[in-house]
């Protein structure tokens, strides 16, 4: 069988996540080579007396995105006195290492590279949580008969090669009875949708439950999904958004300032969808509006996880748990403080930032 999918005119933001992971242990090098301290990021002076404030994004402007470009759109960062700048990278595997550095105040990592950036004493910290949930996925063609990992026994599954894709692996089909020596294991580098679209493998580790699967359909060979959560991967977050330690520790009032503004832009997005896309499709206009508009009915649910906290909450459980899990695969030196990580004591109040439900329920994959 010949596949049909087509790669989108630009990476998909699955990649960078698994492009940071293989950039992190370069982190550290990259700052002493440059002469880099990490205790730089003064306030500096923006537009007419405001404060510059650069955001450097985890890649293009899309879908996870929205509630940026809504804040800074409405006038949210500007009323704080803030002049806000939301940044491109030309580079995305390095957004850790300039925020580290002080020359980005703020930017979009993940929580698994900042765990590995700060065991590089990379000094950075989650100061949010964009989304509450893995968007990270098992996929199989929608056809095909496996309805749950334990159907993958004698079966051919591709990942990245990336020991985190391998563990989230593992684990899965632990949950559910198997063992990787039950599977065939193929490392197929960054060409997962191809792989299973094609039928060269049966199941792929390694793409976004929020994203592949629309360009599937769109491409007429529909895919089903398993969300790495619901198989035994502790849950975790996928976009957080870090500052500097130094930035944390010297700026706290324009964090915050930043992060109420941040949270009111998401609420919006969550409530007027299509006028964060058209803010998307200005600021980069190479997206196919229509599959950010199907990505953000996804995502907006797992903003506030279904309306059930703030947007940008985070917990010692969750990071707790998933620095163990990372340890106990060898992934994670078992010295890293993970509670110095990350700080959920910066958002505004639970009064000024009332959760707000999603007219679209996350999709619920099969439960083990």
């Amino acid at each position: 069988m010949t596949s049909h999918f087509q790669e989108p005119s630009r990476s998909a933001p699955a990649l960078t996540r698994r492009a940071v992971v293989t950039a992190a242990s370069a982190i550290a090098t990259g700052l002493a080579l440059n002469g880099v301290s990490g205790t730089t990021g003064a306030r500096t002076a923006g537009a007419q007396g405001t404060t510059a404030v650069p955001i450097a994004l985890d890649w293009y402007p899309n879908a996870n995105h929205a509630g940026l470009y809504l804040a800074q759109d409405r006038g949210y960062f500007s009323e704080a006195g803030l002049d806000v700048a939301l940044q491109v990278p030309a580079d995305p595997t390095t957004v850790l290492q300039t925020v580290g550095a002080g020359r980005d105040t703020f930017g979009i990592s993940y929580q698994t590279e900042v765990l590995f950036a700060r065991s590089e004493d990379v000094p950075v910290v989650s100061v949010a949580a964009l989304v509450q949930h893995p968007l990270n996925s098992m996929m199989v063609l929608a056809d095909s008969a496996i309805q749950r990992p334990g159907d993958l026994a004698g079966k051919r599954v591709a990942i990245s090669g990336l020991p985190s894709d391998g563990a989230i692996l593992e684990t899965m089909l632990a949950a559910d009875g198997l063992t990787t020596a039950d599977v065939e294991v193929i490392d197929v580098g960054y060409d997962l949708m191809p792989a299973v679209l094609s039928g060269r493998v049966d199941a792929v580790v390694g793409v976004y439950w929020t994203h592949e699967t629309i360009l599937a359909e769109r491409q007429g060979t529909p895919v089903r999904f398993f969300r790495v959560e619901e198989w035994g991967v502790p849950d975790h977050y996928e976009l957080i958004l870090v500052a500097g330690e130094s930035v944390v520790a010297e700026q706290e009032t324009m964090v915050r300032e930043v992060l109420g503004a941040i949270q009111r832009g998401y609420q919006d997005a969550i409530a007027e969808p299509d006028a964060a896309i058209a803010l998307l499709v200005a600021a980069s206009p190479d997206l196919d509006a229509e599959v950010e508009r199907e990505g953000i009915g996804l995502l907006a649910p797992v903003w506030t996880d279904n309306g059930t906290v703030p947007f940008g909450t985070q917990t010692e459980a969750r990071w707790s748990l998933f620095g163990d899990w990372l340890a106990e695969r060898g992934l994670l030196d078992a010295g890293v403080d993970v509670a110095a990580a990350w700080r959920g004591d910066l958002l505004p109040d639970s009064a000024g930032a009332t959760p707000v439900a999603s007219p679209i329920a996350t999709p619920v994959a099969t439960p083990i």
